[in-house]
Parts: structure tokens; C-alpha cells; sequence
């Protein structure tokens, strides 16, 4: 493939803070950067400064009223592939090979639009959501699809999503400039939750299972609405817990660094990015036997009945001695090897090649 045919879809990356989209982007194009010649497709020059130095064209944002249109500004920049890290890129004229993704269906099972979305967003969200065909049309315009699991790629093809060839480009951590250190006993009995607090998260779980450990301490890193968390203080019944209400990125290393284990009660997932970042360092994981979760810990992660704050305590117990502590910790630091973006960009590497 010549110079300069390759571009990648960088408008999805926020210019104040990463969010789960933002950071796939960012991450994923770094790692391609530095593999191939690649293009940036950005909307809004401040967001070069989360990219490494590279090429880059500018176009209308994804939001615009004319992103269906979008594909006649890049026919005009000579691109063979493009790829976006989102579905919803405009196609119509196009004349170029391009590669979608679909991350996940969680928005199938649990329709509730983020917080953030204004009115309007919010109720062609839910209404998108209700049926499958919308998400069929969508992915069924580009010549390949990518998601982030192999998790999801099944459940695209239980629900015959799109007829178009699909790959697992996988979700990574950032790789911290803080060096890791090798730990045989675990620094505290910290536990942290990393994530919102929606319902099928199940937070309560962990919370109510925190009065069977009275000598740990969860502590809850993310941002939390007023009311949710009188809600879930209510449950607090011996002071355990702590409520951070967000933290810098430096911040959460530093948690995770210090913790005993990083935990989850989740009923439901699309990925679990903050699993792969406690493994990456090290800290072992504690999480809800679900699908996502399996594929992503594998045999380093212990798994609890998500319906049961006694069977999380216990998991949290089995490895309360330096032995167990430390084979969980040099296991997940293993498992963390899977998820890196350097293997993703060769996963998407492959699949422009065959294109």
C-alpha cells in the first residue's frame, strides 16, 4: 500500500479529557503511527496535542448535521483505507475501503443514554437501541467491521449484525510512566472500584460484602451523582467505605498501586478497561463471573457470584496471605500481556492487508 493511503478517524478524541472512546483512539493510532504511515482525521486542532506528532487533515466534526456527507471531504484526500473507531462514520459517496467498530451491545441490554447527552440525543439513543436493524444498516455500509472482544464478535454474530468480516482489535491500558515495582505482600487492604455507578454495575454487592471485611477498605474512585450516593452510604453499615469522587490519572495508578486488589460486582459489561489497567500494574483483580470479564482475567482474575456479597468477601479472603497475594500479582502481570496496543494496531494492520 503506498505512503499516505491509510487514514485513521482521530474526531472521536476529546480535547479536555479521555472517555472509553477518546482513549482507544489515542492509544490505537500511537501505536499505528508508529508502525506504518498513517494519516489523522481530526475535527478540532487542539485535539493533536493528545496525538503524536504525525499527518493530519482536517473535517467537519462527527456531530455535524453533515456527517453523512463526510465521505466526499475524504474521497478529496486520496485515502485507499480509513478506519474510525466508532459506526457512525458518514459514507455516502464514498470511495474509499473502510473498517467500522462496534464496541459493544451493553446499550441493548441497558438502554439508559449517558447523563451527559442533552434531550434530544438522549431520546433517539433509547430509541435506536430498541430494535437491531439501525445497528444492520450501519455496519453493514463499511467493508469490515472491528470490535473490541471476542466476546462481542459473538454476540454480533448471534444477532446477525452485519453480513461484513469482523476482528478482535482489543481494548489496552496506557503503559504509566511510573515504573512498576515488584511486590511479594500486598501494600494494604485497600480494595478500589474503578467505573460508574449505574445500576447494573452493582456496586451495592461490593458495599454490602465490605461488612464481612471489617479490617478492608473499599474505595470508590469515580465521580458519583449527590443522591446515588446517599443511596449507597445508606448500605455502609461499619464505615469501610470511601468515596473519592474522582481522581487524576496519577491519582488512580497510585490507588492501584497501593491497593490489595482492584474489584467489580458488575451484572453486565462491554469491555473492562480498568481490569487491564490493575493487571498491567499488577494488582490483582476480584470481579463478577461474567463473559467479558473471563476473557479479559482469564485464569489470573478470582471470580465471584455477582448476587452474592459473601462469596466476593470470600474470594477477597483466599487471598489474604503473602503466597496467594503475590502468585495473583505476577499472574495478572502476565495476563496483561494480552492487551497491549502495539498487538492491537498488528490486529488492524491485518485487517487493512486484506483489504
Amino acid at each position: 500500500m503506498k505512503p499516505s493511503s491509510i487514514f485513521f478517524d482521530a474526531r472521536y478524541i476529546r480535547v479536555d479529557h479521555h472517555d472509553g472512546i477518546s482513549r482507544f483512539s489515542a492509544g490505537l493510532f500511537e501505536a499505528l503511527n508508529r508502525k506504518t504511515d498513517v494519516v489523522a482525521l481530526i475535527s478540532d486542532p487542539a485535539q493533536l496535542e493528545k496525538l503524536p506528532p504525525c499527518r493530519y487533515e482536517i473535517i467537519g466534526a462527527p456531530t455535524s448535521a453533515l456527517e453523512p456527507l463526510v465521505a466526499r471531504q475524504v474521497n478529496k484526500l486520496g485515502a485507499e483505507v480509513v478506519f474510525s473507531p466508532m459506526q457512525t462514520m458518514g459514507t455516502m459517496g464514498r470511495q474509499y475501503k473502510l473498517i467500522l467498530t462496534l464496541h459493544d451491545l451493553i446499550y441493548y441490554r441497558h438502554p439508559t443514554p449517558p447523563p451527559s447527552f442533552n434531550v434530544g440525543i438522549r431520546a433517539l439513543w433509547r430509541v435506536f437501541h430498541l430494535v437491531y436493524w439501525p445497528q444492520r444498516m450501519l455496519l453493514n455500509r463499511a467493508d469490515a467491521v472491528a470490535t473490541v472482544s471476542h466476546t462481542t464478535k459473538d454476540l454480533i454474530s448471534k444477532h446477525r449484525l452485519t453480513k461484513r468480516p469482523v476482528s478482535v482489535v482489543y481494548n489496552a491500558a496506557e503503559t504509566a510512566e511510573k515504573p512498576r515495582i515488584e511486590r511479594n505482600t500486598a501494600p494494604s487492604k485497600k480494595l478500589v472500584y474503578m467505573g460508574s455507578f449505574m445500576e447494573y454495575k452493582n456496586v451495592e454487592t461490593l458495599i454490602r460484602g465490605m461488612a464481612l471485611l471489617p479490617d478492608f477498605e473499599l474505595v470508590l474512585l469515580s465521580r458519583v451523582a449527590p443522591e446515588r450516593r446517599v443511596d449507597l452510604e445508606s448500605l455502609d453499615s461499619i464505615g469501610n467505605v470511601k468515596f473519592r469522587n474522582g481522581v487524576s490519572e496519577i491519582e488512580y495508578i497510585d490507588e492501584i498501586d497501593t491497593s490489595f486488589a482492584l474489584v467489580s460486582a458488575s451484572k453486565d459489561e462491554g469491555f473492562g478497561i480498568p481490569l487491564v489497567e490493575s493487571m498491567n500494574r499488577g494488582t490483582p483483580i476480584i470481579v463478577s463471573d461474567i463473559d467479558i470479564f473471563r476473557e479479559i482475567g482469564g485464569s489470573a482474575a478470582s471470580y465471584f457470584n455477582f448476587e452474592s456479597p459473601a462469596d466476593f468477601a470470600n474470594h477477597v479472603r483466599n487471598l489474604d496471605n503473602p503466597a496467594s497475594w503475590k502468585a495473583a500479582s505476577m499472574a495478572s502481570l502476565e495476563r496483561a500481556k494480552n492487551f497491549s496496543w502495539e498487538a492491537s494496531a498488528d490486529a488492524l494492520l491485518k485487517m487493512i492487508e486484506k483489504l
